[in-house]
This record gives structure tokens, C-alpha cells and sequence, in this order.
């Protein structure tokens, strides 16, 4: 059966990956009638929720998202991230597999690719090139290869079709949503679409990945702690991106070292974020577990993957710095001034304003409650979570906030949770203070 899936080709067609997600929906869809039906016959009435959520249909859509790859893999890699913290812990154990567990596609359709991007006669340019993929993800895969002048190379080949398919991906990904009526009718979803389909078309764009990963090794510079690879402009194209080969181990490699190391990886991760946002004005917003590594030897952390990499505008930094100035004081007025100027809450939307600040007093009390901060043991995500859906749902406690920030979140949500399956245990009141008294950029 695996090797039956690994055989199968990258869907390129519009209506071809239609197909696959209206199958998928459709299948689940007769699991939960099914299932439904069974749980009625003994006598028991299950949740349409519980249902929905079962461990077999998470392995339906992993299954079906890891053969689409783009941008529908990635809403899935999104859910992966989850941890737990939201989804039913089954649903993240199975759909984990999206993080590192992408199907390749075939040994022609990898050569013809190839074969587009650096002409026929390709192969004479390498000593070597490993046609086993060494990774695969939603956009591509990577393949490890040595040059004719003995450069040892890590070489993202993007998968065919996939950047012609993002704006009907996420067509379909959103009408699907609509259709289950899992979005509230009062929902407006224009503005997070737009950014979706942005998002995706600049991370299906190797040549503009390049340019990020130079500005963002000018930014590291000798920084003995991180490790970022070099580009090789040569090989590099619009669906090709040639790096150097880091000898590396995948993060979660750390999970079972001691607590000493798994505490200064961590804590390293949180203050690269936190320099992200308050001093380099640049974020790499896709916080995929794949793209940090670490390096044994050296002890650096290693990263990859700078297509999700945007920048911060000075002004949102600034407002930001205001809020983390704000938070630990206790001082509600100065916390709702600097939240209504991010944009989290309109002035009108009171019970949106009271909820905010709510939020933020759980996470500093846990923070500030005791010299390390225990991620693993915290589950303030959980916990707020609960207390949002305490308040209920309704057009007054529904806000979208700048795009910008919804990024910055992003990224400090997935270093929290990485943190968490690091099982971190950081002075985090101190990290916290020592960027808000230094300022900003």
C-alpha cells in the first residue's frame, strides 16, 4: 500500500485537486454517517463534533493532503502544529506525519522537472545526485547532491503544478469550509484569503526564498549560536533552490537530552523571535517543527525554509514594544490602549476589549508566578482556549487582526509549542524584561 502511494503523481489539474478534496470531504462525511449510525444502534447518541473528529478520519485527510502537497498540505501542516492544544490529541498525533511524512512524487515527474528547470542535459553538472528525496513537504522536496567542483548541496525541487494551483486550492479549501458551516455566517474571511494566496505564491517562489535566506544570514552574521545555509545562485531558479548541505539532526532529536540543552535550544528559539520582531524587523513566520534543526557537534541550531519570511513594519514593532511594556504592570488602562492600537478590538467591542486583557493577565501570571516558566506543564493554550469559548461567540467578540500581527502570532504560537515538546523550563519573566527595558529598533 505505501509503495502504491508513493508511485502516485503530484496532482497538477484545477479540477483534478478538486476532485481529491471533494473526495475527501465526501468520505468523511460517509464515515460520520456510518459511525453515527452504529453508535445509535447500541443505544448511545454521539456529537456531531465527536464524530467529525475521530482518529479515522484524521488519517483520511492525512492521507489525502500528504498526496495533494501545496497549499492544501500546508492548511494541514497548520493543523498538525496544533499539538493537541485544541484538536483531540489523536488528530495531531496522525496528522504530525504532514510535517515530515510528505508522499515524493515519482522519479519521471521529478526528472521532468528537473529537466524544466536546467535543460536536458542536467545531469553533467553533478558528480552526484541522489534522486531519493532526503525531505518532503508541501511545496517540495529536497534532494542532497554533490557538484563537479565537489559542492555538497541540498536542492529543493518545487512539485509541478503546485504554484499554478494555490489560488484554486484555497478556493476550494475555503468552499468546503463554508459548505460544513464550520465559519460563522457574520465571518468576513476576504482579507485573511487575499493573504493566503499571497503567502503561498511567494513561498512557491525559490528565487525570492534565495534573497531571504541572504538577508537573513546578513541579519545572523557571526552569530556563533545559529547556523543558516548559503545559496547557490547558480542552480537556483523559480522552482529550483540550491543550498549547502548542513549536517544536522531534526529538532526533535533534543527531546530525549538533558534538560540543560533542550532549555538553551529553546530559549535560544524565543529570543531569535523576539529579535525577529524588536530588532530585525524580519519574521520567518512558518514555524513547521522541520524547519529547525540542531547540529550535535557544534551544539548551533540550524535553520531552513525562509519562503514564509516577511517583514515587520517598524510601526507595528513599536506597538508591540508598547504592549510588552504594558503587560507586566498590570496597568489594564495602558494594556487596552496599546491592544486597541495593534487592532486587536474596535473601540466598540467591549466584551472583546474585557476578554483580551483576560487573556493576557492568564499568561503573565503564569509567567511572572515563578522563576522558570514550565511550558510542558503550563497548557495555557488549552486554558485560554476554554475561557474563549466560555465567552461564546458572537459578531462582538469577533475581530481579525492586522495581517502583520496575526504572522507575528503565528510564529511565537509554534515556538511556544515547540518549546512545550521540548519540555522547556525558562526564566521567561527575565527574556521578557530584557527586550522590553532595551527597546526597540
Amino acid at each position: 500500500m505505501r509503495n502504491d502511494r508513493k508511485n502516485r503523481p503530484v496532482p497538477t489539474g484545477r479540477l483534478e485537486r478538486l476532485f481529491g478534496l471533494g473526495a475527501m470531504a465526501g468520505s468523511i462525511g460517509a464515515r460520520v454517517a456510518l459511525s453515527g449510525a452504529r453508535q445509535l444502534l447500541s443505544g448511545r447518541t454521539p456529537t456531531l463534533s465527536e464524530l467529525a473528529l475521530a482518529p479515522a478520519n484524521a488519517l483520511r485527510v492525512a492521507e489525502q493532503l500528504s498526496h495533494m502537497r501545496g497549499a492544501a498540505m500546508k492548511m494541514g501542516q497548520l493543523l498538525s502544529m496544533d499539538a493537541g492544544q485544541i484538536l483531540p490529541d489523536e488528530w495531531s498525533t496522525i496528522l504530525a506525519r504532514l510535517q515530515a511524512d510528505a508522499l515524493p512524487m515519482p522519479i519521471r515527474q521529478l526528472e521532468r522537472q528537473l529537466t524544466r528547470q536546467w535543460g536536458i542535459a542536467w545531469r553533467d553538472r553533478f558528480d552526484q545526485f541522489d534522486m531519493t528525496p532526503i525531505a518532503a513537504a508541501s511545496i517540495g522536496q529536497v534532494h542532497r547532491a554533490r557538484t563537479r567542483s565537489g559542492r555538497d548541496l541540498a536542492i529543493k525541487v518545487q512539485y509541478p503544478g503546485v504554484a499554478a494551483s494555490i489560488d484554486s486550492d484555497v478556493d476550494n479549501i475555503v468552499s468546503l469550509l463554508e459548505l460544513s458551516r464550520l465559519i460563522p455566517p457574520f465571518v468576513s474571511l476576504g482579507s485573511l484569503v487575499a493573504e493566503a494566496r499571497s503567502q503561498l505564491q511567494q513561498e512557491a517562489d525559490y528565487i525570492r526564498e534565495a534573497e531571504q535566506i541572504r538577508q537573513y544570514g546578513t541579519l545572523i552574521g557571526d552569530d556563533p549560536t545559529v547556523l543558516v545555509p548559503d545559496v547557490d545562485g547558480d542552480l537556483t531558479g523559480p522552482a529550483v533552490l540550491a543550498m549547502s548541505f548542513i549536517e544536522s539532526e531534526p529538532i526533535d532529536w533534543l527531546f530525549g537530552r538533558p534538560q540543560a540543552e533542550r532549555n538553551r535550544i529553546a530559549e535560544r528559539l524565543i529570543r531569535l523571535t523576539l529579535q525577529e520582531v524588536f530588532n530585525f524587523g524580519v519574521i520567518q513566520t512558518d514555524p513547521n517543527f522541520a524547519n529547525f534543526r540542531y547540529q550535535p557537534a557544534s551544539g548551533r541550531l540550524v535553520l531552513l525554509d525562509f519562503g514564509a519570511t516577511r517583514s515587520i513594519p517598524a510601526q507595528l514593532s513599536g506597538k508591540l514594544l508598547q504592549l510588552l511594556q504594558a503587560a507586566p504592570a498590570s496597568d489594564v488602562a495602558r494594556q487596552r490602549s496599546a491592544m486597541l492600537d495593534i487592532g486587536y478590538f474596535q473601540t466598540h467591542q467591549h466584551r472583546l476589549a474585557q476578554l483580551a486583557i483576560e487573556l493576557l493577565a492568564m499568561g503573565m501570571d503564569d509567567v511572572m508566578a515563578d522563576p522558570l516558566f514550565d511550558f510542558a506543564a503550563a497548557d495555557l493554550p488549552r486554558r485560554a482556549r476554554d475561557r474563549a469559548l466560555a465567552a461564546g461567540f458572537g459578531a462582538d467578540l469577533w475581530s481579525i487582526p492586522p495581517i502583520d500581527t496575526l504572522f507575528v502570532h503565528r510564529k511565537i504560537g509554534g515556538m511556544y509549542l515547540l518549546a512545550s515538546r521540548l519540555g522547556a523550563k525558562l526564566d521567561m519573566r527575565a527574556l521578557l524584561e530584557e527586550f522590553a527595558a532595551a527597546g526597540g529598533r
